[in-house]
């Protein structure tokens, strides 16, 4: 492990304290840690359309929206290739919230979650990606089954 010393004003300074306290970290370090695997990650996302990332899409939707319903089921079915697992939640008489699992090239899961939070309704969207190496690995097995070709997502941060 790495050292370096970072100046700051007092006031800046303190608000990162607090920053600190009210997110629970240990220690400085761990919030520097972390604020820069954010942005590092925030960057490479933006930079690297052809890489491949695992991805959480979250959304609030009005279900009674016009045929909102139907046309969200027809956009996960478009995308079937990126789109892993969907997880429901009622939260009110007119209101769900909808988690969708991704993974795949980060342009795909990108232009999927666009189209899922720019349909009319569809309200507190976000994306939450980090980018991960494709290793194709074998020689080993998983749960005592025989050993298989298969792929592991290594996230690069």
């Amino acid at each position: 492990m790495n050292r370096f010393t970072v100046s700051l004003e007092g006031d800046l300074l303190a608000e990162f304290d607090e920053h600190i306290r009210r997110r629970g970290y240990g220690s400085r370090s761990e919030a520097v840690r972390d604020i820069l695997r954010r942005t590092l990650e925030a960057e490479r996302l933006d930079d690297d359309e052809d890489g491949h990332c695992v991805a959480c899409l979250s959304y609030v939707f009005d279900h009674h929206e016009r045929e909102l319903p139907r046309r969200l089921t027809r956009v996960g079915h478009d995308h079937h290739d990126v789109t892993h697992s969907i997880l429901h939640i009622h939260l009110d008489h007119e209101n769900c919230m909808e988690v969708t699992v991704l993974q795949g090239p980060t342009g795909s899961v990108r232009r999927f979650a666009d189209t899922v939070m720019a349909e009319t309704g569809v309200r507190h969207g976000m994306l939450n990606a980090v980018q991960v190496e494709r290793r194709l690995t074998d020689g080993h097995s998983h749960d005592g089954q025989s050993s298989r070709l298969h792929v592991h997502n290594r996230p690069k941060t």
